[in-house]
């Protein structure tokens, strides 16, 4: 089964949906699933855009407004986790995950969902600390501490998800676990990214709670995103008890904008004899039921329940008979509902409204599963003024005595970083922040006006597939380094069983150095090795300009227009 992974997706569905047709064209398969590690930025109106947290003058509706209102229906099934960029009052929605426009399905806070038999989990947000113990507290209209809290991971969700027990074969994430990059070609990754080296040298970068549920889980892939750049990794981890050693491979993505490698084809073997949709995960609905009474809807601070004599309960793992009970819930069907329907009216580009408020409304989808599975909906309890959820009375829900505690004292529970340096955390790369990074990668060597290759500098075309990873050029195709660890590594081309890659959606006319082939391997490489897929933009010059567009230094919003704003 073909599944394509993308990076940061910004809005730019069209332009996805586009590469991916042409791949399928020029290579001849057929993508069946599409992955993508945040940002997804499902805006429905202009309301929505008031929820984002990017700066007003970058706000533009891009194009998932035309999925939501049925305008356009995405070709191939897409499953997406949040990011810090995203229409947050829309996710919110859906807290247990849920369709935000037909055949578009986003994970949730946390998620499992299972595909042809894949079982493929997720988790939305980024880290930060001074977050991490606190309820999903925040409801629009959001305050500017709130805009940006809302999608902070919380240690809920990581509690939940490490009740799983079963296998999973892919994790997604927005921000990378903490410590992957010494598994990968750490030297190349500074050479991209120079502003990364501190953090990499105090083993600040990445998330400590996803380095947490990366021990835990041991997927077979991980997927992020949000430093928007490519880079791969693969790790051995320790043998669990008498299990043989299981082996991650990683691999982070860059943002969808021309010339950058936004988008990768992975093969993955589907099982015999499974449903053909997407269906629910029975182990995690279970563990959703099983937990639903620690989920805290306020601001303070709380420590999941651990075996310390304080708790009455402490492990969720599901019994066969609690994941036999969600079967029967169900009625025995665990085929996600096609039950889409829209809460807000979608944005008409004939009738704009700049002065829209933002919407904040239940979703039949949540109201519908909270009522077949006796959950609670969390947008719901703290749009009524938020209810603490763990003051059940069986007492497990956590340490009550707690809420007073200052949001900055230390957690027991090991995710708990607030003690960490407070240097510059990547989570934090702001708009302004992005262009003065693409200026300095502009430094490094000659590029072309929309911030590609230039055909003509020696690290292009055919040269690129002579260079190796080491001599400060990635070549064009995806090189894991050896599984660190003390066993045996596995033979890399049987791990990575993935077929060739190609470049997207250039007109056909074009030469090969006008379509960006200067960043392919070679057509021998062996079947594990994968060429970037990257795309070239035909709106490289302003109609009735004279000359080649000048560089933008927009972000992806405006990208694709002619003529640099003023001011920059």
């Amino acid at each position: 089964m073909k599944i394509a992974v993308e990076g940061c997706c910004h809005g730019e569905l069209d332009k996805i949906y586009e590469t991916i047709g042409y791949l399928e064209k020029k290579e001849g398969v057929k993508v069946e699933l599409l992955l993508c590690c945040g940002d997804f930025q499902a805006a429905r109106n202009e309301g929505d855009m008031k929820c984002m947290a990017i700066p007003p003058k970058y706000r533009m509706m891009q194009t998932f407004y035309k999925y939501y209102s049925g305008e356009k229906k995405a070709p191939v099934l897409t499953v997406f986790v949040g990011g810090n960029h995203e229409a947050s009052n829309h996710l919110q929605e859906l807290p247990y995950g849920g369709w935000v426009a037909p055949n578009i399905y986003y994970l949730g806070y946390a998620g499992v969902v299972r595909y042809k038999g894949i079982r493929i989990g997720g988790v939305s947000g980024i880290f930060k600390s001074h977050d991490y113990r606190r309820g999903h507290h925040e409801f629009p209209p959001y305050d500017p501490n709130t805009l940006r809290s809302v999608y902070h991971i919380r240690n809920i969700e990581v509690f939940k998800l490490k009740q799983i027990q079963m296998p999973i074969d892919i994790f997604m994430s927005h921000d990378w676990p903490r410590g992957i990059y010494r598994y990968g070609n750490t030297a190349d990754l500074l050479r991209k990214k120079k502003f990364l080296r501190q953090e990499v040298e105090s083993n600040c970068l990445g998330s400590p709670a996803n380095e947490e549920l990366l021990a835990h889980l041991q997927p077979s892939y991980w997927f992020s995103a949000h430093l928007h750049v490519k880079f791969a990794a693969l790790m051995q981890h320790p043998s669990k008890a008498n299990a043989a050693p299981r082996t991650t491979k990683f691999l982070s993505l860059d943002k969808c904008l021309p010339y950058r490698e936004f988008l990768q084809i992975v093969d993955v073997a589907e099982r015999a004899g499974s449903s053909e949709g997407l269906e629910y995960d029975p182990e995690w609905l279970a563990i959703l039921k099983a937990t639903n009474s620690l989920q805290r809807t306020t601001p303070h601070p709380w420590n999941p329940p651990e075996n310390n004599g304080l708790h009455e309960r402490w492990d969720f793992r599901p019994s066969e008979a609690a994941m036999m009970q969600v079967v029967k819930d169900l009625g025995g069907d665990l085929s996600i509902p096609d039950n889409f329907s829209r809460t807000v009216q979608p944005y008409d580009p004939n009738r704009p409204e700049p002065h829209a408020a933002a919407s904040c409304n239940t979703n039949p989808q949540t109201t519908e599963l909270c009522a077949t599975l006796g959950l609670t909906d969390l947008y719901a309890v703290v749009g009524q003024g938020g209810v603490d959820l763990s003051r059940h009375p069986g007492g497990f829900g956590g340490d009550d005595d707690d809420d007073g505690e200052g949001v900055d004292e230390p957690s027991e529970y090991p995710t708990d970083t607030s003690g960490l340096s407070s240097s510059y955390n990547p989570d934090e790369i702001t708009i302004e922040d992005e262009w003065e990074e693409e200026e300095e990668e502009g430094e490094e060597g000659p590029k072309d006006p929309e911030g590609g290759c230039n055909p003509k500098s020696p690290a292009a075309g055919e040269h690129l597939s002579e260079v190796s990873a080491g001599e400060g050029n990635t070549p064009g195709r995806m090189v894991l380094p050896a599984p660190k660890s003390d066993a045996s590594p596995t033979n890399l081309s049987l791990l990575m069983n993935l077929p060739p890659a190609s470049h997207s959606t250039p007109a056909a006319a074009r030469s090969s150095s006008e379509r960006g082939e200067c960043c392919e391997g070679d057509d021998g490489e062996e079947a594990g090795a994968l060429r970037a897929l990257k795309r070239t933009s035909d709106e490289g010059e302003a109609a009735g300009s004279g000359g080649p567009t000048p560089r933008i230094k927009r972000r992806n919003q405006v990208i694709y227009t002619a003529v640099e704003d003023d001011d920059d």
